[in-house]
């Protein structure tokens, strides 16, 4: 276990984890990734057998799904300030024994109510996850392997979604879905007994060195708004609402639907779902040696570029008429759109969401760009239907291809690229251009701006 340094005096170094310890820090902490993937996507299946057994109307069916949704917004909010002032461990901890609380609700639910509760619970967990998980490992990363780090956290969470239908597919003949849900437990108690094991961040150390406890404790919400912090906060909450206003879970949700709409037969919607659950899972292992090779910048702007043109082009398909071509056709462009998004946006939104903040914000940052992406997630999920309804689908599609090709420009003139540098270098260069945009306004002209510790 790393020891904390002192409270007060400048920060004391400490030492980077072997590289033994920090593949398994990785695997253990990642694993609150998968849960995230298998929470989101076992009631997909789960929920066909739930409707018999406690016989839902589609209200209530609506409800178990967007009861996940909303607890996810609530833990992505409420795990920052704890994260910054108790440290990741304490919180990736709680986090871990929420999932097993959770699933095992979930697991002995008796009715409607009980089983909301439980979706609840669950999400409170994967909030947190989506913003605990990712800043952790890329606190403990070296910055040569942040990106693959956090990348990991990612593979993890396409493998739990895909874990989750294959799943359902095997209990969909015995129609169990408890059983559905019980399969979660085993990861969530493994991750319970390892992340007791873990060292704390040591950028969190730092930063408890370089402040008294009671100082971090009093950093408001201000600190989140100040100059330094202003432009991560932009960049992160901008691309967490186009993570979803791009469309991604339009079709993790609904790809059956959409494929019906088109004209396939939708009888074997598990089947379809595993099938784009894969792909989804191949283009993020693709990613990983990308975006500490290529950079962070070039991944975002060629995903982007490939959901546009592909979102495009299946708006076209989907308003022509059905056939054998324009069927087979629609669902390779969502093959496309699915591996475009998993190979750039999907991954390095995550990371850069880790890596911008100053240290002493970096958890009520990164919550921050996790509570405006489960928002997001929870209008688009349940606004495609209706709207699709309304003004057809292919016009749905085309919006999420503006709000990717404006995202893509978005990145050209704001983001910067982080790869192979520190944390500390990173946010040196947010505060010069925060710096540079203050002096502008003033009429003035803003020296050198001292790098953050990161």
């Amino acid at each position: 276990m790393l020891d904390a340094p002192p409270q007060d005096g400048p920060a004391a170094p400490v030492a980077a984890l072997p590289p033994t310890r920090l593949g398994l820090c990785t695997a253990v902490v990642a694993l609150g990734g998968l849960l995230f993937g298998f929470d989101t996507g076992v009631v997909s299946g789960a929920l066909l057998f739930i409707r018999t057994d406690f016989g839902l109307n589609s209200f209530q069916e609506g409800a178990v799904i967007s009861a996940l949704l909303l607890g996810a917004a609530l833990g992505a909010l409420g795990s920052g300030r704890p994260a910054d002032r108790f440290g990741r461990k304490k919180v990736l901890v709680a986090i871990a024994l929420t999932f097993t609380l959770g699933l095992l609700a979930a697991v002995l639910a008796t009715g409607f109510t009980t089983l909301v509760v439980a979706r609840a619970v669950l999400g409170l967990a994967v909030g947190g996850a989506s913003t605990v998980v990712p800043l952790y490992l890329a606190e403990i990363a070296p910055p040569r392997l942040r990106g693959r780090l956090v990348t990991a956290n990612q593979i993890l969470l396409t493998v739990g979604i895909l874990v989750s239908y294959l799943i359902n597919l095997a209990y969909s003949g015995s129609a169990d879905w408890r059983a559905m849900f019980a399969v979660g437990l085993i990861p969530s108690v493994v991750m319970v007994v390892g992340t007791l094991a873990i060292p704390e961040s040591p950028e969190w150390l730092r930063t408890r060195a370089a402040r008294t406890g009671a100082a971090v404790a009093r950093t408001s919400r201000a600190a989140l708004l100040s100059p330094v912090a202003r432009p991560a906060l932009v960049i992160g909450t901008v691309l967490a609402a186009a993570q979803q206003f791009g469309g991604i879970n339009s079709i993790i949700y609904y790809a059956p639907s959409i494929m019906a709409r088109a004209g396939l037969p939708a009888a074997n919607s598990i089947t379809y779902s595993v099938v784009i659950g894969a792909v989804n899972v191949v283009a993020t292992v693709a990613a990983v040696p990308l975006v500490d090779r290529a950079g962070r910048r070039p991944l975002l702007v060629v995903s982007l570029a490939g959901m546009a043109v592909s979102l495009v082009a299946l708006g076209v398909v989907l308003e022509l008429p059905t056939g054998p071509v324009t069927n087979v056709t629609a669902l390779v462009l969502m093959v496309v759109y699915v591996a475009s998004f998993a190979v750039g946006l999907g991954p390095v939104f995550w990371i850069l969401a880790a890596e911008l903040f100053p240290p002493e914000v970096r958890a009520r940052g990164g919550a921050m760009c996790a509570l405006v992406n489960w928002a997001a997630n929870f209008v688009v999920g349940q606004m495609f239907l209706p709207t699709a309804d309304l003004v057809g689908v292919g016009w749905v599609f085309w919006f999420f291809a503006a709000v990717s090709a404006g995202t893509a420009v978005f990145v050209l003139r704001t983001v910067p690229e982080t790869k192979h540098r520190s944390l500390a270098e990173v946010q040196g260069e947010l505060a010069t251009r925060a710096a540079r945009q203050t002096g502008k306004r003033s009429g003035t002209t803003a020296g050198p701006v001292p790098s953050a510790r990161g």
